[in-house]
C-alpha cells in the first residue's frame, strides 16, 4: 500500500470581522498620531478599494464594537458635537502590537532577564554546575550532583564524598539598567514624503512594553527633541507628531543625562534615534542658534562636548542613524569615538531588532 502526501489549494481560514478590521485600525492609528477620525477616514477609502467589509458588518458597526469593547471613548458635548479618545486599553494593545512586530522572535523564546556575562555568587540560577571553590556559599552546593560525582569518581569502591566530588549551581548577576529613549520630531522626519516617525514610535512603543513587561526592574524614560528637548509618557507615544522644528541634539543629551544622573542604579544607557544632523543649540540668554545649511561647526563641536561628558559618567550613546549622508556619518563617526559608546547606520527596516540587540548587550554587567 502506498502513503505519501496529498496537496490542495490552500485556503485561508475564516477570520471574525472585527479582528480583520483592527488589525488594520491599530496601524492606522498609529500612522495618524491618535486621530480617530482621520483613521476611521482612511479605513472606509482602504474598504472602498479592498472591499474589507460586508453589508453584514460594516464600518459603523466596528465602531460600535469598539465602543463596546472599551477601545475607544465618546463624549458628547452640550451643544451636541462630539469627540473620540483612544482608551489605555487600547493604547496598550498597541504598545503590544508593535512588540510582536519589531521584536516577535523574543516573544517564541520565552520571558526573564538579561544577564551578565560573569559566572559567580549570582542571584539567578543558570541550570549549570561548576567544581566546588574555596569560599562558594554552601547554600550553592547541589547535593545530589555531588553524591552522583562521588559515585562515578569512585566506582566499584566505597562510596566517599570528598571535596573534589564537590558540584556547586552556577549563577549568574541579573543587573538593573536605566535607558532614556530620544526621538527626534525634527521637521525632517516626515521630509520628501518619506515617513520616518511613525516607524520610529513604533520601536519606541516596542521598546517600552519590552522592558515594562519583561524587565520589570529597569527604568524607561522617553523624551523628543526639536528645537528643545522634553519628556513625554508611555501612554503618549502613539500621539507624537513631527513639529516645524530644527534638531537640537545637545538639548537632548543634556534632558537625557539630568534624567540617568538621578537614578541610583550603575547601568545606564542613552538610545538615540535620529534621521537628521544637529542644526540647533540654545543659548545661555535663552536664544536659538540655528543653521540647516550643511554641518555648522559650533553646533557640532557643542554635541562632542556633551558626547565626552556622557563618556566620563559612563554613560554609553548609542546612534540609531536613519540615514545614508556621507557627512552625516562622518560627523556621527566622530560623535561615537567622542563617547565610546556605539552606532549603527540603518534604513527602517531591521532598526528595531537592532535596537533589541544593542538593549541586551549593554545592559549586562561584567563582575570581576
Amino acid at each position: 500500500m502506498k502513503s505519501g502526501f496529498k496537496f490542495s489549494a490552500y485556503q485561508q481560514l475564516p477570520q471574525d470581522p472585527f479582528d480583520k478590521l483592527f488589525e488594520i485600525f491599530k496601524e492606522l492609528i498609529v500612522h495618524t498620531s491618535g486621530d480617530f477620525d482621520e483613521a476611521i477616514d482612511w479605513l472606509r477609502q482602504l474598504d472602498d478599494e479592498y472591499q474589507l467589509t460586508t453589508p453584514e458588518y460594516t464600518i459603523d458597526d466596528f465602531i460600535r464594537d469598539l465602543i463596546e469593547r472599551g477601545f475607544i471613548r465618546q463624549e458628547i458635548r452640550p451643544d451636541g458635537s462630539g469627540e473620540t479618545e483612544l482608551s489605555s486599553k487600547l493604547e496598550q494593545l498597541i504598545r503590544k502590537s508593535a512588540l510582536e512586530q519589531i521584536f516577535g522572535d523574543l516573544a517564541k523564546r520565552g520571558t526573564g532577564n538579561h544577564g551578565s556575562k560573569s559566572d559567580g555568587r549570582g542571584d539567578e540560577l543558570t541550570g549549570g554546575h561548576r567544581a566546588y571553590q574555596f569560599g562558594d556559599a554552601p547554600e550553592l552546593i547541589d547535593v545530589t550532583a555531588s553524591l552522583r560525582n562521588a559515585h562515578q569518581n569512585n566506582f566499584g569502591a566505597d562510596l566517599q564524598l570528598t571535596e573534589d566530588d564537590l558540584l556547586v549551581n552556577e549563577t549568574e548577576y541579573k543587573s538593573q539598567m536605566s535607558t532614556v529613549l530620544m526621538i527626534d520630531i525634527s521637521h525632517s522626519m516626515i521630509l520628501y514624503g518619506e515617513d520616518r516617525i511613525t516607524p520610529a514610535k513604533k520601536v519606541a512603543m516596542a521598546l517600552a512594553e519590552l522592558i515594562t513587561t519583561r524587565y520589570p526592574k529597569d527604568t524607561l524614560d522617553i523624551i523628543v527633541f526639536g528645537n528643545d528637548a522634553w519628556p513625554v509618557q508611555l501612554k503618549d507615544l502613539p500621539y507624537l507628531q513631527v513639529g516645524p522644528f530644527h534638531t537640537n541634539t545637545v538639548a537632548g543629551l543634556q534632558l537625557a543625562l539630568d534624567i540617568l544622573r538621578r537614578k541610583r542604579n550603575t547601568n545606564k544607557q542613552i538610545f538615540m534615534i535620529t534621521d537628521g544632523k544637529p542644526s540647533c543649540v540654545r543659548e545661555k540668554d535663552g536664544r536659538y542658534y540655528m543653521n540647516s545649511n550643511g554641518l555648522d561647526e559650533y553646533i557640532v563641536e557643542q554635541c562632542y562636548n556633551v558626547a565626552r561628558q556622557a563618556k566620563k559618567l559612563h554613560i554609553p550613546i548609542t546612534t540609531f542613524m536613519i540615514a545614508q549622508d556621507p557627512y552625516l556619518q562622518r560627523f556621527v563617526n566622530n560623535f561615537t569615538q567622542a563617547n565610546q559608546g556605539k552606532a549603527f547606520y540603518t534604513g527602517l527596516k531591521g532598526l528595531g531588532e537592532m535596537i533589541f540587540e544593542d538593549y541586551k548587550n549593554n545592559r549586562k554587567k561584567r563582575l570581576r
